[in-house]
């Protein structure tokens, strides 16, 4: 068995091997990605809408995701499981924000916590960086924020954005972040964030130049079938694949061939001859 992804593995990571993440929101996926070789499993808050059907990520709450959380990292033996913490979990103090991502650290048996936001959020991450826990940034695109934001839209797309962007990495990594998410921006200012940025950052919709990648595994896999953003590649179509399986069970059943002999549990002969008896 291979030796378990540690928060120290991903700071040593910079400027060397190519960092993968991949999202996971139960044990069976958590399993299947664990065996793929990711280096981390982001129990995203995503999952909200590709797992919960949600129009956004803001309905899920976090006894969702401290449910979610453990059901994944009971599965895992190797990647860093990173619970997300979700909209209102810790934006109101610095206690509840301690007191969440340690919920996610003793509950959910996450080894790290991912937040959204820049400097704004410093104080709440610093706050659970000094309670020992590790913490993920999360930057650009910050799906929490999409009121404000006016949707899901790719942000720093001006020169004083991309600076004030590259000043929020800067100031995380400072905070004591050991890795930032950049979210739907530019592929150069993802590029500049990366070359600014003393710890890994991991792009989704920023192009080729962070230090590694994260996708929705529903998206790679091809099960989340309403809609597909830009910066998705798909690997598979597992959707088309269990739509056939499900029809041919179906049609099994209705055909009277399923289920076989193979399939059932039968009393023993003498067990048999006494019923009849009956």
């Amino acid at each position: 068995m291979e030796k378990p992804v540690t928060v120290p593995d991903i700071l040593l990571a910079k400027n060397g091997r190519k960092l993968t993440m991949l999202t996971a929101s139960d044990a069976c996926l958590g399993r299947i990605v664990d065996q793929a070789g990711a280096d981390m499993i982001l129990v995203g808050d995503s999952l909200a809408m590709v797992a919960l059907g949600q129009p956004d990520t803001l309905g899920v709450g976090l006894e969702t995701m401290l449910l979610l959380t453990r059901a994944v990292a009971s599965s895992v033996s190797r990647a860093l499981v990173i619970g997300d913490m979700p909209f209102l979990s810790y934006q109101p103090s610095d206690e509840m924000a301690v007191i969440s991502a340690g919920r996610f650290l003793a509950e959910g048996r996450a080894s790290a916590v991912k937040v959204e936001g820049g400097a704004r959020m410093l104080p709440r991450i610093r706050a659970m960086i000094n309670a020992d826990i590790p913490v993920m940034g999360h930057i650009g695109l910050t799906p929490q924020s999409m009121a404000r934001m006016g949707g899901f839209k790719v942000q720093a797309k001006t020169a004083e954005t991309a600076r004030i962007l590259i000043g929020d990495a800067q100031a995380l990594a400072e905070a004591g972040c050991f890795a930032i998410v950049l979210e739907g921006i530019p592929g150069e200012v993802a590029g500049l964030v990366t070359e600014a940025c003393p710890v890994p950052t991991i792009g989704i919709g920023a192009g080729p130049h962070c230090d590694g990648q994260v996708l929705v595994v529903q998206d790679v896999l091809g099960l989340f079938e309403r809609f597909m953003p830009k910066f998705v590649k798909r690997y598979a179509n597992l959707a088309e694949t269990a739509r056939e399986a499900l029809a041919a069970f179906k049609a099994d059943v209705e055909s009277g061939t399923f289920p076989g002999p193979e399939h059932t549990f039968h009393l023993k002969e003498e067990e048999k001859t006494k019923l009849e008896k009956k």
